[in-house]
């Protein structure tokens, strides 16, 4: 019997504070599912509407094992293509597909992509701090846990909290993320001139900009950094600003990653044939799912491109054991990003039922032990949605605060 969509929902929850967007894929053999990341924590409704109201009908009926069929329909379908909202509601189909095609085989995911050529996933984890006592103090602690790869910041993304314009701001400037590029450059070079003389080179680091720099600024803190050996430096330049990265690999040896606001493959193509960056940092659901993400990682591997996925608070662990999986059997994994979807120091068997939000609404999370990060062994993508759970922990349709940046002439800079 064909296995045909019967149902496609959209769910919405906010176990952290975070809104994220779980798609599930329902089909006409009883009890036979799959779950998708489709979280776009900013405009999380707008990607709901999408799915329900334009990919359901377009969907329901149709062969769940047409994996590429029903991607390429989703993908034509509005005539106009690529963008946050379309992709991560594609995204939250085309994994959910592929969460079943998981399920059938018996199998996980990776096994379906040839099997994993590692025996854990590599993550680097965060470290913040106000101030390099409190750094430092970050880094020890993961080094503790066995993490091998710690990005490093203090203040944030180059500038302090959300809040009035500083006083050094120009007359009547309004609340914002107040950014010094200038200053900003001269801070991180000091800042890992310290970290390095006192954690030494054993461990890697990494440093995001944000892309809130401009692009000369960018370069020279490229420049400056080399002493210090990072992992790479990430989104060093601007979305809209990729041509400069010729003249950074020409002029650097900081090892880059780009891509976290990528939708398009016009954004990449040139980037990895011409081997301009090192490490290709995508958001996967924000490509459209699994299936444009593996044939990116294929392709990236032809030039000698690493992959390192992002892998952000906000994102879904649905979207995170598919990073996972497709990390497995990646011949070019680089590193994975893993902001945490377990309390530290604690193993996630010890904590279902505690109480832990995430963990009771994503039961079968991957588990990170000792540096490395494990899918669950179960078919598919492995993370099974308590909806019931899901249901405690409503959304937010606030306004975004941390997106609005600004020079000290109180002008709106890139986030």
């Amino acid at each position: 019997m064909a296995i045909r969509i019967t149902d496609v929902r959209a769910i919405a929850t906010a176990p952290q504070g975070i809104n994220l967007l779980v798609v599930k894929v329902e089909t006409n053999q009883p009890g036979l599912y799959g779950l998708g990341c489709a979280t776009f924590a900013y405009r999380h409704l707008a990607v709901q509407c999408v799915v329900e109201q334009y990919l359901k009908p377009l969907l329901v009926g149709r062969d769940a094992e047409a994996i590429e069929e029903l991607w390429q329909l989703m993908h034509q379908n509005a005539y106009w293509r690529n963008g946050p909202i379309e992709n991560n509601a594609i995204s939250g189909v085309d994994m959910a597909l592929w969460d079943l095609k998981g399920k059938l085989a018996g199998m996980p995911l990776y096994q379906l992509f040839g099997g994993a050529v590692r025996a854990g996933v590599p993550v680097y984890r965060h470290a913040e701090g106000r101030d390099l006592a409190e750094l430092v103090d970050s880094i020890a602690h993961w080094r503790a846990q066995g993490v091998q790869h710690i990005r490093c910041q203090s203040g944030g993304y180059g500038g302090g909290g959300f809040g009035p314009a500083p006083a050094r701001a120009a007359e009547g400037a309004p609340e914002g993320i107040y950014l010094e590029p200038r200053a900003y450059v001269r801070d991180t070079v000091a800042l890992f001139d310290a970290l390095r003389s006192q954690v030494g080179f054993e461990v890697e680091l990494v440093h995001d900009v944000h892309e809130r720099l401009p692009p000369a600024d960018a370069l020279r803190l490229a420049q400056q950094l080399e002493p210090y050996a990072l992992f790479f430096l990430e989104d060093a330049v601007p979305l809209e600003q990729g041509d400069w990265l010729r003249r950074l690999r020409a002029q650097t040896s900081t090892p880059l990653a780009q891509g976290e606001l990528f939708n398009h493959p016009l954004e990449w193509r040139t980037l990895i044939a011409e081997r301009l960056i090192d490490f290709i940092r995508v958001h996967p659901s924000q490509l459209g799912g699994i299936t444009p993400t593996r044939k990116l990682q294929l392709f990236a591997e032809q030039y000698g491109v690493r992959t390192a996925w992002h892998g952000p608070g906000d994102q879904s662990p649905v979207g995170h054991a598919a990073n996972i999986h497709m990390d497995l059997a990646a011949r070019n994994f680089g590193i994975q990003e893993w902001s945490g979807t377990e309390p530290p120091n604690f193993v996630i068997q010890e904590l279902r039922g505690s109480g832990n939000a995430l963990l009771d609404v994503f039961p079968g999370l991957p588990e990170c032990r000792g540096g490395h990060v494990y899918p669950s062994g179960r078919p598919g993508l492995g993370v099974d949605l308590d909806e019931a759970e899901a249901a405690r922990y409503p959304c937010s349709a606030g306004v975004t605060t941390w997106t609005q940046t600004r020079l000290l002439d109180g002008s709106l800079a890139l986030p």
